[in-house]
């Protein structure tokens, strides 16, 4: 595959990835905030329910809560890796391409953590189909979001200096 084929696939996979990250970023703000609004009340004269938790979510099963956070974190740090995604693409040289690969590495390895939650939850089966779309787009980027580092990496090996 040439350099401008290898380039031309690492910028689909940041658009992709990119559009899928915003998904995971609205649904998953969708639920926190439901959370916050139908979650517990506690104060003064309030005691606390008997199995209560930090991270309660009034919809899903026990990992939901922490499926959602780090699928937040996920989004946040995927969609700002792909700043710097662009920026490696628009230049394609060697000096772009450590933050790039970086970036990507972390946005990853954060969306494995929330796929494992996801893999929690599934396994859980209690959920609604707006966890389950998060949960899909996780595991699908957890994909693709690997493929691009390998793509970026591999116009790499190909020549030493583009």
């Amino acid at each position: 595959m040439a350099d401008g084929d290898l380039r031309s696939v690492a910028q689909l996979l940041l658009v992709l990835n990119f559009c899928m990250y915003v998904v995971v970023l609205g649904i998953g703000g969708w639920a926190m905030n439901r959370a916050i609004d139908h979650g517990f009340i506690i104060g003064p004269g309030f005691d606390l329910p008997a199995h209560f938790s930090p991270i309660y979510f009034p919809m899903g099963n026990a990992a939901t809560g922490f499926f959602v956070m780090f699928a937040l974190i996920a989004g946040v740090v995927g969609a700002a890796s792909v700043i710097s995604g662009f920026n490696h693409i628009r230049m394609w040289t060697l000096d772009s391409l450590p933050a790039a690969a970086s970036a990507a590495s972390i946005a990853w390895s954060l969306t494995l953590l929330a796929m494992g939650f996801a893999c929690k939850e599934i396994q859980l089966h209690i959920r609604n189909a707006k966890l389950r779309t998060m949960e899909a787009f996780i595991i699908i980027l957890a994909a693709t979001q690997l493929l691009y580092i390998a793509v970026i990496h591999g116009a790499t090996s190909r020549r030493t200096n583009y």
